[in-house]
């Protein structure tokens, strides 16, 4: 492991479509691993790692002090299907969730909302990767939150 990154983990992070200044959602982030690397390759960018464990974002915030310090990584405690963008927060680019139930099937209803939330939250032609593709899959969201057509 590199940097305290799993190998499926690292595989995940290397095919987001990453620029220096891509603005990130992850949702689940559990202890933060895959947030510090999407932090470390964005330079005016941001990334928001959220989970809904208290436990989880304080691992997190434990663990990416330099990351936080910089500007590059914020956490916050709260359920997909529950988020909303705080006032003064800009849209996001990217969304992606590893081992998320409300996005892989587990827990439709959750499921339902959270695409809403996660619609809401998107900028103009953003993006939602989960895991489950070859390292991730991408959720084509339709206006108002839905699965696009064919997605």
């Amino acid at each position: 492991m590199t940097g305290g990154l799993s190998p499926r983990l690292a595989e995940i992070v290397d095919a987001l479509p990453l620029t220096p200044r891509t603005r990130v959602l992850e949702i689940g982030c559990g202890p933060g691993a895959a947030a510090r690397a999407v932090a470390a390759r964005l330079t005016s960018g941001h990334i928001l790692a959220i989970d809904r464990s208290e436990r989880a974002i304080a691992q997190a915030g434990a663990g990416s002090a330099r990351e936080i310090a910089s500007g590059r990584m914020r956490v916050r405690c709260v359920a997909a299907e529950d988020f909303v963008r705080e006032p003064g927060e800009g849209p996001f680019d990217i969304v992606f969730a590893v081992r998320v139930g409300a996005l892989d099937g587990r827990c439709p209803e959750a499921g339902r909302r959270a695409l809403e939330r996660i619609a809401a939250a998107l900028a103009p032609g953003g993006r939602l990767f989960v895991d489950g593709g070859r390292p991730l899959r991408e959720i084509p969201l339709a206006p108002g939150g839905g699965i696009s057509p064919g997605g």
